[in-house]
């Protein structure tokens, strides 16, 4: 298959072997570029660390259409990232970095792998945040006096919070290098705040993964600033003291309300199977579609293709 990049790159690139399949990308290696991949996005979504047997129209096109955007802008304010360019409404060619399960493996001289960790930056009380501080004077919605930043594993089969001695441990990083990485995690947040702001939106929180390249510099990695890996809210609901969720958030709240998550985390903490995901129902998915494109729109200030 030949993919055509949408800058008019009349370079063709060819895709070769499917290296890996998530629950919303497959990884496709490219023919003749061992240094590069292909990211591919579906329509699929997961919450939880569960893929949801149901697919929602149009999402492969936001995901990849901002991920793509928010790069661009990266890379104007001298920000590394993987991103090389975009092949199609749905993929992206990308630097290649190995991702490294087995923590031992990862050395300090090790090149073009993952860091294998997410940052997570919180501008405001939500979610989880909410679940582990209840009781401490937070409410939901309110804005926190500094971001609140946090680590947690990305490459274990469940993710979980770690302190800064662990992500130091299992990615061999040095301190200076890990606080580099959340410098440029508050620098994308302030340029996604300003962003945001245009369009009437509250960026409340969001994550990012980070690789090193083949010359072990470090640069972001994956994609960013979507409604998968962040957080949003209306604005002038907000003002009105409502929190109105324009992200998977809004998802999230269904199987929460239906009482899967209680039933999914309590098998979870007693080590028994996990109860299946149910699908979205129809009306479920036609509200998150909308909500994807509009947040796509209202972000770029353009209508998707």
């Amino acid at each position: 298959m030949n993919e055509r990049a949408a800058n008019g790159n009349p370079g063709a690139v060819t895709r070769g072997e499917l290296l890996y399949t998530g629950s919303v990308k497959k990884v496709f290696a490219v023919e003749g570029r061992p240094d590069a991949v292909i990211f591919e996005f579906s329509d699929r979504i997961s919450v939880f660390d569960k893929r949801i047997p149901s697919v929602v129209p149009r999402k492969g096109e936001v995901i990849c259409g901002l991920a793509a955007y928010w790069f661009a802008l990266c890379a104007e304010r001298g920000i590394r990232t993987h991103f090389l360019r975009r092949l199609s409404p749905t993929a992206l060619l990308v630097k290649r970095v190995e991702i490294e399960r087995d923590y031992a493996k990862i050395t300090p001289e090790r090149r073009s792998v993952l860091v294998p960790c997410e940052f997570i930056v919180r501008h405001y009380v939500a979610g989880s945040f909410l679940d582990r501080f209840k009781g401490q004077g937070y409410s939901h919605g309110q804005r926190l006096p500094s971001p609140f930043c946090e680590t947690s594993t990305k490459v274990e089969r469940t993710d979980r919070l770690i302190d800064r001695d662990e992500a130091l441990a299992i990615s061999k990083l040095t301190p200076t290098a890990l606080d580099d990485i959340w410098a440029t995690c508050l620098q994308i947040d302030a340029l996604i705040e300003a962003q945001a702001a245009r369009g009437g939106l509250i960026h409340a929180d969001g994550k990012k993964e980070f690789g090193l390249d083949a010359e072990g510099a470090l640069m972001v990695v994956d994609v960013l600033g979507t409604p998968d890996e962040d957080r949003w809210w209306d604005a002038a609901a907000h003002a009105r003291g409502e929190v109105v969720e324009l992200s998977k958030e809004f998802v999230r709240q269904h199987y929460r309300q239906s009482g899967y998550k209680d039933a999914l985390y309590g098998a979870r903490a007693r080590g028994e199977a996990e109860p299946d995901i149910p699908p979205m129902p129809a009306e479920l998915i036609e509200r998150c579609s909308a909500l994807y494109v509009g947040l796509y729109e209202r972000l770029t200030g353009e209508k998707l293709p």
